[in-house]
């Protein structure tokens, strides 16, 4: 498990080769923030020790022990210890196809389920996710899968519906998108504000006010969640941290290790570790 010494704070992202697409992290943290990120697919995390602070968009939540976090694909956040023995919690990070899945053999309403509360007491549902992580690590298979569509099938039964359609509203969220893309093919080497607006016909503080409603964050906070993202990716193909470091756009490796740490919650190396075993 990696740590870093202080303060008893450990963490562990992995994972278990039988259950594809599902990220699982358990971890302590006390002085660890996590900076405003947005993850692909769904996050489940069962607090299991002192308290969570998680800055949403509508507002900043605490979660303590028993209590569920839930938040839907691509919603920015933070989250932060809320009490000073820090927080500990066991999370599921599970991909779309997963839980469209099984919203389709619960038969939940139609279209993209999401989870319609940001946290939720339900200590027998924390007990349940903290039960897939202890199976993962026994390598159950048979007990981890079981458990893990039980997780899902029960939040998704009691705390979600069907996700909202994103509209495009206007002018200004359809350059936020435009912008995110020229972003994304040139993430190594981003225009500045000033260029992308121009590019866009737009004015810099049009486009910032902009893609922060689109995207819950401003473009460069985006461009940094995107190029951990991206630089991920490279190490779970085997791609090293030097090497994926300049590809995504940063500096050099300390530069990738001090974001990848914040946001994904552990080093590089110690991911890239987990993969390879």
């Amino acid at each position: 498990m990696g740590t870093d010494g202080g303060r008893g704070e450990w963490a562990r992202h992995w994972r278990y080769e039988e259950l594809p697409g599902l990220d699982l992290l358990r971890a302590h943290y006390v002085r660890h923030t996590f900076p405003r990120h947005a993850h692909e697919g769904y996050v489940i995390a069962a607090v299991t020790g002192g308290v969570e602070e998680i800055g949403l968009p509508g507002g900043t939540v605490r979660a303590g022990p028993g209590s569920v976090v839930l938040i839907n694909p691509e919603v920015a956040h933070t989250a932060r210890a809320g009490a000073p023995e820090g927080w500990a919690y066991a999370t599921l990070y599970a991909p779309r196809d997963l839980i469209a899945e099984v919203a389709a053999e619960i038969a939940t309403p139609r279209g993209t389920p999401g989870f319609t509360a940001d946290t939720v007491a339900d200590a027998q549902g924390a007990r349940a996710v903290s039960e897939v992580h202890r199976a993962a690590e026994a390598g159950n298979a048979l007990a981890a899968d079981t458990l893990l569509r039980g997780v899902v099938a029960r939040m998704l039964s009691r705390y979600a519906g069907p996700l909202p359609a994103r509209t495009v509203r206007g002018a200004g969220a359809a350059d936020a998108e435009r912008a995110r893309a020229v972003l994304e093919e040139r993430m190594a080497r981003p225009p500045s504000l000033e260029q992308l607006a121009a590019g866009l016909g737009t004015s810099p503080f049009a486009l910032l006010r902009a893609f922060r409603e689109r995207y819950g964050m401003p473009p460069h906070t985006w461009l940094t969640d995107a190029r951990v993202r991206r630089a991920r990716r490279l190490l779970d193909a085997g791609v090293p941290p030097a090497e994926a470091a300049v590809t995504v756009g940063f500096t050099d490796q300390p530069h990738l290790n001090r974001h990848f740490t914040r946001i994904v919650g552990v080093p590089p190396g110690a991911y890239r570790r987990e993969r390879a075993g």
